[in-house]
């Protein structure tokens, strides 16, 4: 970012100078995740559909959005992005335009996760008539924005003691929406080891399924969670004591 902004000076004023490359060292560090436990993610569902409003659309839409989250893996922004059109209940899938990168996929759904948004679908339409294509909306009709949909999370977070009280509608700092995505990736990959599936030949699927471009980034959950690098490492040892016998 530095070179580009002397780049820029430059070819104004020559006489501004352009770093060399490796100047300046870079390493992108990943945020650790947090993951949740089955309690509380719960807890977070129970809470959101407590959420106040004239209608009650607010705790509906929130409560099913962070439910839809953690069971799918979704990106806050490809979830946000869906239409109404983008599920297919009679083929129990759901289509996710809006990908990173532009990537589209399409998503199985469990039965009981296409029963939930229906649900949702219907009450939502009861309450506002379909004014929208957005699937998720405010009280107002309009599409449910991130900021919108962080601030809600945060809130829910608060109330639930994940995250501190804060002043004058704070978001604070603790467990973010974003862990939802990550405790899916996470908790796939143990029940693998658990049970005796080969993470290697089953990489792909979760690859593909949370949409990411590099398998690299779906190994790199091994390293971050303990849990998973102990069992990792529990496997690979067996293996070598297998192999050496």
């Amino acid at each position: 970012m530095v070179r580009l902004f002397a780049q820029w000076l430059s070819s104004i004023d020559p006489a501004h100078e352009v770093p060399p490359r490796g100047l300046l060292p870079y390493r992108y560090a990943r945020q650790h995740p947090y993951i949740y436990s089955e309690v509380e993610i719960a807890a977070i569902i129970v809470a959101a559909k407590a959420l106040s409003s004239i209608y009650g659309l607010r705790g509906l839409t929130c409560s099913t959005l962070f439910g839809l989250i953690a069971v799918t893996s979704l990106r806050i922004s490809e979830a946000l992005a869906l239409n109404d059109d983008d599920l297919d209940a009679g083929n129990g899938v759901l289509r996710v335009r809006r990908g990173k990168l532009g990537r589209e996929r399409l998503l199985p759904l469990d039965p009981t996760v296409m029963t939930q948004l229906d649900a949702y679908a219907a009450e939502r339409d009861r309450l506002l008539g379909r004014v929208a294509p957005a699937f998720f909306v405010t009280e107002k009709g309009t599409r449910l924005t991130d900021c919108g949909a962080r601030y809600n999370f945060a809130h829910v977070c608060q109330r639930i003691g994940l995250r501190a009280d804060q002043q004058y509608c704070r978001h604070g700092r603790g467990p973010r929406i974003h862990d939802l995505r990550h405790t899916f990736a996470v908790r796939t990959m143990i029940d693998w080891y658990r049970t005796g599936k080969d993470p290697a030949r089953e990489m792909i699927r979760l690859t593909t399924y949370l949409g990411h471009t590099d398998p690299s980034n779906t190994f790199w959950y091994l390293e971050a969670v303990p849990e998973l690098l102990d069992l990792a490492m529990a496997r690979a040892t067996a293996s070598d004591g297998e192999a050496a016998q």
